[in-house]
């Protein structure tokens, strides 16, 4: 058994720990509740503009536009993956690059583009494939950020003649759950909708400077909204990671404590057994 003063300098460490996971938990926490309101304040914009981008493509008008054109099975491919610039969130980046490896085996010529520190410092240990990196850009949450990758995104795919740009991310659901959502991200597929609109429209200037437009501003506000899904299932796997890190060590410090008891009562009754020891050698 430790003796009493290792034990001690111990519980001391541990209740530290317990101090720091605590707090980072509340941060987590607050942040989270932050991203949640951004998320439900992008998401109908984002679902009303793919409504009408859905609208516009139906009128068979739109095919030949890059933006809106069905993906080529041929072609060269690029894939975006999200993931957070720090740590200590769990398995939340860990599955994303689990995916995101696999994702490359499978497409050996795939282009890939990092949104993240931990992604880009993993994946670029395993593959050569990594043409660009955002790091560092979750610690300020600002659309017009987001703005600035959707835009080198779309100069990339029209420059680089992409046949399509798939995108990997965690979706998020609740603090304790997270989806892994890989989809495609370029040329733009609307989601179908029962309900489509048979009604003829009047483009001004023109279509083709209509749909250029309600394109870009559709990916703008797709990064906006993944860069917040992402952000929040972060916060959300952080908060979880520190709560159990937190439950973690009062466990470990009520060890730590019966441990340094059952210490302290040992010296005690040894000291107490040496005395009465030596009172009776001296008697004798």
């Amino acid at each position: 058994m430790a003796n009493i003063k290792e034990i001690k300098t111990r519980i001391a460490s541990v209740k530290n720990t317990k101090q720091i996971t605590n707090a980072m938990k509340m941060v987590a926490a607050a942040k989270l509740r932050k991203a949640q309101n951004n998320i439900l304040e992008a998401r109908p914009f984002s679902d009303h503009l793919n409504k009408m981008l859905e609208i516009v493509k139906l009128k068979n008008k739109s095919a030949s536009h890059p933006l809106l054109m069905d993906a080529s099975e041929q072609g060269k491919t690029a894939l975006i993956v999200v993931t957070s610039d720090r740590g200590l969130c769990g398995a939340f980046n860990a599955h994303i690059i689990k995916k995101a490896l696999k994702y490359i085996k499978e497409n050996p010529k795939v282009d890939v583009i990092c949104i993240g520190k931990k992604g880009y410092d993993r994946i670029k240990k395993k593959s050569n494939n990594i043409i660009k990196e955002y790091l560092d850009i979750f610690n300020e949450m600002d659309f017009t950020i987001s703005k600035y990758v959707a835009k080198q995104i779309i100069t990339l795919f029209l420059k680089e003649g992409y046949s399509k740009i798939d995108i990997l991310y965690n979706e998020f659901k609740s603090a304790i759950q997270q989806n892994i959502i890989t989809k495609q991200l370029l040329p733009i597929v609307p989601s179908e909708s029962e309900e489509i609109s048979t009604l003829d429209f009047i483009y001004e200037p023109d279509e083709d400077t209509i749909i250029e437009e309600m394109g870009r501003k559709y990916i703008y506000i797709s990064i906006w909204r993944i860069m917040l899904e992402s952000s929040a299932a972060e916060q959300g796997a952080r908060m979880t990671a520190m709560d159990s890190a937190t439950e973690n060590a009062a466990e470990l410090i009520e060890t730590l404590t019966l441990n340094y008891n059952r210490a302290r009562q040992a010296a005690i009754t040894k000291e107490i057994i040496e005395i009465a020891s030596g009172a009776e050698a001296i008697n004798n």
